[in-house]
This record gives structure tokens, sequence and C-alpha cells, in this order.
């Protein structure tokens, strides 16, 4: 199954963008944890199906923090993060922003806002995955989350 087919499996079984972003990053660890996919759940539909901020970033700043992020008491805060938070944000705008006047779900999806676009949302979940992982890799980061704790 290629990425896009298996994108569009997510979304028909019922998976909301943030959550198949971080489904992607954690098979990129190698990791199931049904837990973190759950916790996603309340960004679907912009924010709680509020038509708010796109699930797609909001998921991707997740994946970001799942690498980046301070997970216990010991670690230390990684400035890299606010970095690439910063460019994932810009990079977002010029790249959706422009096209659907804004990155909110509702200026994106609208009238179908809260619900997966079939057509658009898988592609906007390949390119922003593929960005971020860029990202991570251009700041030092081991997709397969190798060095950090399980």
């Amino acid at each position: 199954m290629d990425e896009m087919e298996e994108l569009l499996e997510y979304g028909r079984q019922g998976y909301n963008c943030g959550q198949i972003m971080m489904i992607q990053a954690l098979e990129m660890q190698g990791k199931d944890n049904p837990e973190v996919v759950r916790a996603m759940t309340g960004f679907a539909g912009g924010l709680g199906w509020s038509g708010d901020l796109c699930g797609v970033l909001t998921g991707a700043v997740a994946v970001l923090g799942l690498y980046a992020g301070k997970g216990s008491a010991q670690d230390h805060d990684d400035v890299r993060l606010m970095f690439m938070i910063e460019d994932l944000l810009k990079w977002y705008k010029q790249k959706y922003g422009e096209i659907y006047g804004g990155i909110h779900c509702n200026e994106i999806l609208g009238l179908n806002s809260g619900k997966i676009d079939m057509d658009r949302c898988p592609v906007m979940i390949a390119e922003t995955l593929q960005f971020i992982k860029e990202l991570l890799v251009e700041n030092g980061f081991d997709l397969s989350g190798g060095g950090l704790d399980d």
C-alpha cells in the first residue's frame, strides 16, 4: 500500500487529521501508542470540531513535540522545538493559508469543516509530514526516535 492509500485508509477508519499525523510519526519510530493517538482526538475538525486551527497543523506541532518536547522531570527544554514550530507555521501559512484563505479548518474545508475531505486532507497530511521530517532531520533528530526515552 502506498503512502496516500495508507492515509486514505486511516481516514476511512475514522481517524482525524491530527491522529493520522501522530500515527505516522509513531510508525516512523516503530511504536504503537493508542493513548497518544487517543489524546489527539480533541484536535479534530479544527479543535473540537469548532472549525478553528487545522488538525494537520496542530498534529504536526504535536509530532514535533514528540521528538523535541519535555517528557519527564529529567528532560530539559529543547530550544529547537520553538524554532521548528516557527518554521512549520511560516511554511504552512505560505503553503495552505494563501491557497485557502487561512489555516483554520473552516477556511480550508468550508461547509465540510469537521469532516476529513478525502481529496484535500490526505494530500495536506502527506506534504506536511514530509516537511516536518525534513525539519527534524535538519535539526539533528533521528526519525526512528533513536536516543529518545521509550
